[in-house]
């Protein structure tokens, strides 16, 4: 059974149709990713998985049936959102960010476990622990923002175009980054314009385009599709 399983997903915003009845599912311990050019739909999917937008959809999550919960409720079943544009509180420290994001959590040994672990994984966060957020560099709060989602140790992590607007070389730094959390059993959902980084650390992927999926498979096979190729890895 899949932990993920999404069914006839439509959103809209008025009267554009962002999201047209998708379907798709991921695996526990997979890393499946979503990719698709600018307006495809693919931030949309994200925000109704979490509630965020209005949405018609069939969801279940480990089972469970959670289309129509409040956001606030579905996060508390483990499922965190990275958001496009990283979204880290400004005026909070690092330190304070990362608090947040084991907000609703009460296991205060397995906090400081891991807040290690993150500062382990960033270690530009821990030397800037006491500095506030909105004063880091772009790649420094986009490894602040999946810090503060992995303090709430979610079961899913959803991550929305995690390379947008940063130099390649910390671009190559996060995805080494997301890849080694995946190769550690994490469940991850990523959104992503950058398909060829997307499918390389990817086990399987969807390709959206227009609000609708188009194309899906082993991210492997993939790669190899003209259509794909041609149209996402620039041949």
């Amino acid at each position: 059974m899949s932990l993920l399983e999404v069914r006839g997903l439509k959103v809209s915003y008025g009267g554009i149709h962002a999201v047209r009845g998708i379907d798709f599912e991921v695996a526990e311990g997979e890393l499946v990713c979503l990719i698709g050019a600018n307006g495809a739909g693919k931030s949309s999917s994200l925000k109704g998985i979490l509630g965020m937008v209005h949405a018609s959809s069939t969801i279940h999550f480990d089972g469970a049936r959670i289309s129509g919960l409040p956001t606030h409720t579905i996060a508390g079943l483990g499922i965190s959102l990275v958001p496009e544009g990283r979204g880290v509180f400004a005026r909070l420290t690092v330190g304070e960010n990362l608090d947040m994001g084991a907000f609703l959590r009460k296991d205060h040994p397995g906090i400081r476990a891991d807040l290690d672990k993150v500062y382990s994984l960033f270690p530009r966060l821990a030397e800037r622990r006491t500095q506030l957020a909105g004063t880091l560099s772009g790649g420094e709060q986009q490894m602040l923002a999946i810090g503060r989602a992995l303090m709430s140790r979610p079961r899913l992590l959803l991550l929305d175009e995690p390379s947008m607007g940063l130099a390649p070389l910390m671009v190559r730094k996060i995805y080494e980054t997301i890849a080694s959390i995946a190769q550690e059993g994490a469940t991850i959902l990523l959104v992503e314009q950058n398909a060829n980084l997307a499918l390389k650390i990817s086990q399987r992927a969807y390709v959206m385009e227009s609000g609708m999926v188009t194309l899906s498979g082993a991210s492997p096979d993939l790669i190899k599709d003209s259509q794909v190729r041609a149209a996402y890895l620039g041949e």
